[in-house]
C-alpha cells in the first residue's frame, strides 16, 4: 500500500462499495488515490467483480474483496450467481457477509466514519447497521440511482425467462431495492451524488444532499494536439439500450455528408471502443442507412489509462445520450464525458438530454448537444473543416469551469465532508 509509512497518524475511514478497481468504480478508486496526500486513510471492503479497466488504480489503499461466485461463463458459475441472487433477495445474504467482513476491520481500527458508495442499493443496509452498531457517522455516495434508468435497465444482468412474469418480478425487485435504499438515505448524515438532477431527486429523502460531480484525472486527461491522417469520430464506452442513447442522428448526418461528397470512408472514420452487446446495437442501427456501415471501425474495450492516447488522436469525441424523460434515461453525466472535457477536443452529444448534460456543454463551450440532425451535420462539417486546415481539432473551453470537474478537486470536496462529519470532529 502506497504511503503506509505515514498512515500511522492518519484518520481512518471505512469505505464500503459495490464495485472497486480493478473492475470499475473510478470515482472511489481515484478518491482513494488522492486521499494518500491527505490526513485520511481509507480501508475498503467491496465485492469481487470481473474486469481490469482500472488496474492502474489498485494498490492505492488497503482493499478487501468478497467473492460470492465465480464468473467464468460456465453453467455452474451461472447457477452460483442465481443462488446468490435468490439468497440475497430473500435473506439479504450479501449485506450479511459484508457486515461480517467489515467488522473485522472495525475491531482492529479506530474509524472516524463510514462512506458507502453504490449505484443501486447494496451495500447500503450493511453500512447502516455498522454505522448504528458502532456509532459511526454515515455518508452515502449515490453514483447512480434506479430512478435514472428507463424500464429494467437498472438490473445489471439479463433476467431469465419467468413464464412471462419478468416485468412483474422487475417491478417487485425495483420496489424492494428502493425501499431498502430509502430507509438508509433518510438517516444518513449526508448524501453525495453526481448531477443536479440526482440532487433534486434524492432531496425527497434527506435534505442534506451534496453535489460532487464525476470527473477526469488531470494527470491522464489533458490537451495534446496530435495530427491525424483521418478525421475520426470516437466513442469509448457502452450502450445498454437505445433508450439510453440513440446514434440515429449521427448516422443520418454522416449519410448526408457522404451524399454531399464531403465525407468518404477512406478519409472519415467512426471508431467504437466498446463491448459486444453495444457493437450489436450499433451495427443494427447503422445497417438502416445505405453506406454508413462503410465508415465504422469496432475495437475492444481499452484499459482506462490507454484511453487518453485514443482521445488525443481523435477529431470529435462522441457522447451517446437521449432526451431526459419519464421513459428514458435521466440525469446521467458519465465519466467518459468529463474525460472528453479534460482533453479539450470537440464534443458531440447525440442526442441532447435537454437537461444537465446540455447545460454543462454550453457552460464549458466544449461542443454541441445536438437536438436535430442539422445540428450534427453542421457541427461535423465545422470540425471537419478545422481538421482539413490544421490536421487536428481542438476547442477553446472555459478552463475555469472545467477545473471543477477534476477528480483532485472532487477529492477535496469529499475531504471537507469527512472533516465535517468525523466522529471526533471538534
Amino acid at each position: 500500500m502506497k504511503g503506509s509509512a505515514t498512515n500511522v497518524h492518519k484518520k481512518k475511514i471505512l469505505i464500503l462499495c459495490d464495485i472497486f478497481p480493478p473492475a470499475f468504480a473510478p470515482r472511489m478508486g481515484y478518491l482513494c488515490k488522492y486521499l494518500q496526500d491527505s490526513e485520511w486513510e481509507p480501508i475498503v471492503v467491496t465485492e469481487t467483480v470481473p474486469g481490469n479497466m482500472f488496474a492502474f488504480l489498485t494498490g492505492e489503499c488497503k482493499a478487501t474483496f468478497i467473492t460470492f461466485y465465480q464468473t467464468n461463463g460456465t453453467w455452474s458459475s451461472k447457477l452460483n450467481w442465481m443462488k446468490t441472487f435468490i439468497a440475497d433477495l430473500l435473506f439479504d445474504y450479501k449485506n450479511r457477509v459484508m457486515i461480517k467482513t467489515a467488522e473485522k476491520f472495525i475491531k482492529e481500527n479506530s474509524f472516524e466514519l463510514i462512506l458507502c458508495s453504490t449505484y443501486r442499493t447494496y451495500p447500503l443496509p450493511a453500512a447502516l447497521k455498522l454505522s448504528q452498531k458502532y456509532h459511526l457517522p454515515l455518508i452515502v455516495d449515490n453514483r447512480d440511482i434506479i430512478e435514472q434508468y428507463p424500464k429494467e435497465e437498472f438490473i445489471g444482468h439479463q433476467l431469465p425467462h419467468l413464464f412471462g412474469l419478468e416485468k412483474v418480478f422487475a417491478s417487485f425487485f425495483r420496489w424492494k431495492l428502493l425501499k431498502n435504499r430509502n430507509k438508509v438515505l433518510r438517516v444518513a448524515n449526508c448524501i453525495t451524488t453526481v448531477s443536479p438532477w440526482h440532487v433534486e431527486c434524492l432531496k425527497r429523502y434527506n435534505p442534506n444532499v451534496q453535489l460532487i460531480y464525476n470527473g477526469f484525472a488531470p494527470e491522464l486527461f489533458y490537451p495534446k494536439h496530435i495530427p491525424s491522417q483521418q478525421f475520426r469520430i470516437t466513442f469509448t464506452g457502452r450502450l445498454v439500450s437505445l433508450a439510453m442513447g440513440n446514434p440515429g442522428m449521427l448516422f443520418s448526418a454522416i449519410q448526408k455528408l457522404a451524399d454531399d461528397k464531403i465525407f468518404t470512408p477512406k478519409e472519415c472514420r467512426v471508431d467504437w471502443y466498446t463491448d459486444e452487446s453495444t457493437e450489436k446495437i450499433i451495427r443494427q442501427e447503422a445497417a438502416k442507412f445505405i453506406s454508413v456501415n462503410d465508415f465504422q471501425n469496432y475495437h475492444r474495450f481499452l484499459p482506462a489509462n490507454e484511453i487518453p492516447d485514443i482521445l488525443h488522436q481523435s477529431s470529435v469525441l462522441l457522447i451517446m445520450c437521449n432526451k431526459s424523460s419519464g421513459t428514458r434515461m435521466k440525469g446521467i453525466m458519465g465519466t467518459k464525458f468529463f474525460e472528453s472535457l479534460g482533453v479539450e477536443k470537440p464534443i458531440l452529444c447525440v442526442q441532447s438530454d435537454e437537461d444537465c448534460l446540455e447545460a454543462t456543454i454550453k457552460e464549458t463551450q466544449a461542443g454541441v448537444a445536438a437536438r436535430t440532425e442539422q445540428d450534427v451535420y453542421d457541427f461535423l462539417l465545422e470540425t471537419y473543416s478545422q481538421w482539413k486546415e490544421q490536421g487536428f481539432t481542438s476547442v477553446s473551453v472555459r478552463k475555469n469551469v472545467i477545473n471543477k470537474y477534476s477528480r483532485k478537486e472532487q477529492a477535496k470536496q469529499f475531504i471537507q465532508l469527512f472533516n465535517t462529519f468525523a466522529k471526533n470532529n471538534g
